[in-house]
């Protein structure tokens, strides 16, 4: 089945913007254009049937990837998490990686949704739809100042950590075996932020808050649970993982998840190796839609900050990914709410139009 028979695929989270900052930040966005070195860009999405998603804005720690990745090879490991992140050191990140995005606008790649209506547009015309999207909230002041202008330059997600800490709460480390219930919650600075965001309209994404954080979001918000690129810890016991307890609260908010690509996230021994058959990420599939529902499960693949499994490297493999869905049973119906209509209900509800 070729790629324009698939129903399009809206995804829940990339880290393209982080490749481009370092491959030479804006004056590297024409290349998304042309093609670049990773997973997304303009020829492989069309080739894909990738229509867009949660483009993050991520400030990022000093880590070495591949002793991070041999690590997280091994039967059992727990990372260091990096240092808390000033705010004057992530500013400038973020200032940069969103004038990246702003500029991959300009030259045409893709249109900055503010709405569901916009995404819905920008599908329809054949333009990449995007969303802005922080990964934590380093760069956002504790008056919210930051958030506000964010806001209007078009910010509509957000992330209150990534792993490590930040004012507003605590990230899970990386560590298998283990609980997401690692340490303490949200932060009376990160509880007014949901407030914050709930005023506003800003979808909160959970995936990188632990347990607690967890909760005390469940208990404090009054916006659809959404995590947008999380797995089902009963597959894979990581830290990064949503408890079948969490999956039953997100399906009572009426909110969303992403099924993560990351590989240690999805192997049932949370090594990070990509030879990753798709049974097994239908398998999560699976299991998040009978905890959740099929209204409430998409794709958040993590591509171009993750290891993904080796068919679908980039976003042109994604039609291997449909095909094992219709292969396994899924009906067409089913298969577009994965693949985008389910994003476009849960954000609807969040964003009010």
């Amino acid at each position: 089945m070729t790629a324009n028979l698939h129903p399009p695929i809206f995804d829940g989270h990339n880290d393209v913007l982080l490749k481009l900052y370092r491959a030479g930040g804006v004056s590297a966005a024409a290349s998304f254009l042309t093609g670049c070195a990773g997973a997304v860009d303009v020829p492989a999405a069309k080739a894909g049937g990738f229509a867009g998603g949660f483009f993050a804005v991520y400030v990022p720690s000093p880590t070495d990837l591949a002793l991070k990745f041999e690590e997280m090879t091994k039967p059992e490991y727990q990372l260091v998490l990096p240092d808390e992140i000033p705010y004057a050191d992530a500013i400038p990140v973020v200032m940069a990686q969103s004038a990246i995005l702003f500029e991959m606008e300009r030259l045409g790649a893709l249109k900055i949704c503010r709405t569901v209506a916009d995404i819905r547009a920008a599908m329809a015309a054949g333009i990449m739809a995007a969303i802005f999207h922080i990964e934590g909230a380093e760069a956002i002041d504790p008056d919210f100042h930051t958030l506000e202008v964010l806001y209007q330059s078009g910010l509509r997600s957000i992330g209150p950590v990534w792993s490590r800490p930040t004012i507003f709460g605590h990230g899970v480390p990386f560590r298998y075996p283990s609980s997401p219930d690692t340490g303490d919650g949200l932060t009376d600075t990160g509880k007014r932020l949901v407030k914050r965001c709930n005023d506003l309209g800003i979808m909160l994404d959970l995936s990188h808050l632990n347990e607690a954080g967890f909760w005390d979001v469940a208990r404090l918000s009054d916006a659809p649970l959404v995590a947008t690129h999380s797995n089902a810890h009963v597959i894979c016991p990581h830290s990064r993982n949503l408890t079948d307890k969490q999956l039953a609260a997100i399906k009572d908010s009426d909110g969303m998840v992403g099924l993560n690509f990351a590989v240690a996230f999805l192997r049932d021994d949370g090594k990070m190796l990509a030879d990753v058959p798709m049974s097994q990420m239908i398998r999560h599939l699976d299991h998040l839609i009978a905890q959740v529902g099929e209204d409430r499960v998409g794709l958040g693949s993590d591509y171009d900050g993750a290891v993904v499994p080796q068919d679908v490297t980039r976003v042109s493999g994604l039609p291997v990914l449909r095909d094992a869905m219709e292969q396994h049973g899924y009906g067409a119906a089913l298969i577009a709410k994965l693949c985008h209509g389910n994003w476009l209900r849960v954000l609807e509800k969040t964003w009010g139009g």
